[in-house]
């Protein structure tokens, strides 16, 4: 008998295969389980993250319009009260 080849060496060898065997039935034999709430749970998940970027964006863009309009009002407002009090002051003092 060879030193280098043992009888523990070809039990623990045999071991190996059969578990390696087994590995693959156990691979072949499984099939995945898939659950089909969880990919419309996923779809819809991502459907309303996707959803709320784009309200998001929608909502940046209309506050950035309303305050150029805000802006806008106040500024018109603002010179149509100074112009009125430069006309008063005009007729009051005669400048």
């Amino acid at each position: 008998m060879n030193a280098r080849w043992s009888y523990a060496s070809e039990v623990a060898d045999e071991g190996l295969e059969g578990v390696r065997r087994g590995a693959a039935q156990a691979l072949e034999d499984e099939t995945p389980l898939v659950d089909p709430d969880a990919i419309r749970r996923s779809y819809r998940t991502h459907r309303a993250r996707r959803a709320a970027r784009v309200a998001h964006r929608r909502r940046n863009r209309m506050a950035g319009a309303r305050f150029w309009v805000v802006l806008l009002l106040l500024v018109v407002a603002f010179v149509a009260l100074a112009t009125t009090t430069w006309r008063e002051i005009g007729r009051l003092f005669g400048l």
